[in-house]
C-alpha cells in the first residue's frame, strides 16, 4: 500500500474533522484571551462624586469628559451613601471632596479587583493634581492579604467550572455521549449532583480554612460551588446529548474560551473590551466570580442576578439532558437487534444471546 493509502486508512474523515475542530478551538482560545486581556483599560466605571452643590455638577462633567471615557460619574449625597453604594456593588468607587482643605478622599474596593481599584486611584489622583489637590485612597472593601490582587475567587470558580465539565465528559464518554434512555440520563444527573455538592464543599474548604485565601461564609461559598459545578456539568451533558462528542468542544468553547477571559477575574469587567464585558456576566465563570467576591468582601450583597443566571444554566442543562434522552430512538436493524441494553436477541436470557450474556451498553 502506498503512502497516500496509509494516510487514508490512518486518518478517517471523522478524525480529520475532530482535529480541525481542535485547531479552531485552539485559535479561538488565543484570540479570546489575548483579545480580552492584552490591553486592560478602565471604561465607563460607575463612580460616585460627593462634593458641595456649587462644584458637584462641574466636577462630575469634568470626570465624564476625561479622554477615553474611563469613568461614568454620578452625584452622590454624602460619603456614607457612597460607601453604601460601593458595598452594594452599585458603583466601583467614589471621590469625596473636602470643602475645607486640599486633600480629598478616593473610596475604592480592592475586594472587587485590585487592578480596578488601583486604576481608579491613579485616574483621580491625576485629575486632582491638575487642580493642585491631593488624594487620600481609602479601601472600603479591601482584599485579604492572602488574596493577591483579589484573584482567589476567580481561580476558585475556574476550578469549579473545570471540575463540572470534566466530570460530565467522563460520565458521558464512559458509555456513549448520547444517553441511551431516560434512566441512564437520570443516573448521570444524580451523579452530577452528588459530585457538585462534594466539589463545592471541597473548594470552600481549601480556599477558606486550609489556605485562608478568601474570607466570607464557608457555607455560602460551598453552596455557590455546588451550583457552579452542577450548572457547568449539566450544560455539558446536554451539549453531549445533543451533538455527541462534539459537545465536549462546545462546552470548552462556552466555559473556557468565552467564559474565563470575560469573567472579570484578572481584570474586572469595566476594564475589558465591550464584547467580553457584555457576555461575561451571562456565563458561569463570570456569574460565579461575581458571587464569590460578593460573599467574601461585600457582605453577600448584589448576588441575586448572578445566582439566577447560574440556576438558569443548571435548569436548562438538566431539562435538555432529560428531554433528549426521552427522544432517543431505539433503532432495530435486521434480525431485531436493539441498541438498548436488555432488549433484542443479544440481551441476556433471550434466544441468540452470546455466551455469558454479553450485550451492548
Amino acid at each position: 500500500m502506498n503512502f497516500a493509502g496509509e494516510v487514508k486508512q490512518a486518518v478517517t474523515p471523522r478524525a480529520a474533522l475532530l482535529v480541525l475542530g481542535a485547531l479552531v478551538l485552539q485559535l479561538l482560545f488565543i484570540a479570546s484571551y489575548v483579545g480580552a486581556l492584552h490591553r486592560p483599560v478602565a471604561t465607563d466605571v460607575p463612580f460616585g462624586v460627593v462634593a458641595p452643590p456649587q462644584v458637584s455638577q462641574q466636577l462630575t462633567t469634568a470626570l465624564d469628559e476625561l479622554p477615553g471615557g474611563p469613568l461614568d460619574p454620578r452625584a452622590v449625597d454624602d460619603a456614607a451613601e457612597a460607601r453604601r453604594q460601593i458595598m452594594n456593588r452599585e458603583i466601583d468607587g467614589a471621590l469625596v471632596v473636602n470643602p475645607s482643605g486640599t486633600t480629598d478622599t478616593v473610596l475604592v474596593a480592592s475586594g472587587g479587583g485590585s487592578a480596578l481599584a488601583n486604576s481608579l486611584g491613579k485616574i483621580t489622583t491625576e485629575v486632582l493634581a491638575q487642580q493642585q489637590r491631593t488624594a487620600r485612597i481609602v479601601d472600603v472593601a479591601p482584599a485579604s492579604s492572602d488574596d493577591f490582587d483579589g484573584l482567589s475567587s476567580f481561580y476558585l470558580v475556574v476550578g469549579w467550572c473545570v471540575g463540572g465539565y470534566l466530570c460530565a465528559s467522563i460520565l458521558a464518554i464512559s458509555a456513549g455521549s448520547r444517553p441511551a434512555n431516560a434512566r441512564r440520563a437520570l443516573i448521570r444527573t444524580l451523579a452530577m449532583a452528588v459530585y457538585a455538592v462534594l466539589g463545592g464543599i471541597g473548594g470552600a474548604l481549601i480556599i477558606g480554612p486550609v489556605l485562608g485565601a478568601l474570607p466570607g461564609s464557608f457555607w455560602g461559598l460551598a453552596g455557590l460551588g455546588a451550583l457552579v459545578v452542577f450548572a457547568t456539568g449539566m450544560i455539558t451533558l446536554a451539549l453531549q446529548a445533543l451533538t455527541g462528542i462534539v459537545g465536549i468542544g462546545l462546552a470548552v468553547l462556552i466555559i473556557v474560551i468565552a467564559g474565563n477571559p470575560s469573567a472579570g477575574g484578572a481584570f474586572p469587567l469595566p476594564m475589558l473590551p465591550d464584547f467580553w464585558r457584555t457576555i461575561g456576566p451571562a456565563l458561569p465563570p463570570g456569574a460565579g466570580t461575581w458571587v464569590a467576591r460578593s460573599i467574601a468582601y461585600f457582605r453577600g450583597n448584589a448576588v441575586t442576578g448572578s445566582l439566577l443566571i447560574l440556576s438558569a444554566w443548571a435548569v436548562v442543562g438538566t431539562a435538555l439532558t432529560l428531554l433528549l434522552s426521552l427522544r432517543h430512538t431505539r433503532t432495530k436493524p435486521a434480525g431485531g437487534a436493539s441498541d438498548t441494553a436488555g432488549t433484542g436477541p443479544g440481551a441476556p436470557g433471550t434466544p441468540g444471546a452470546p455466551p455469558g450474556g454479553a450485550h451492548t451498553v
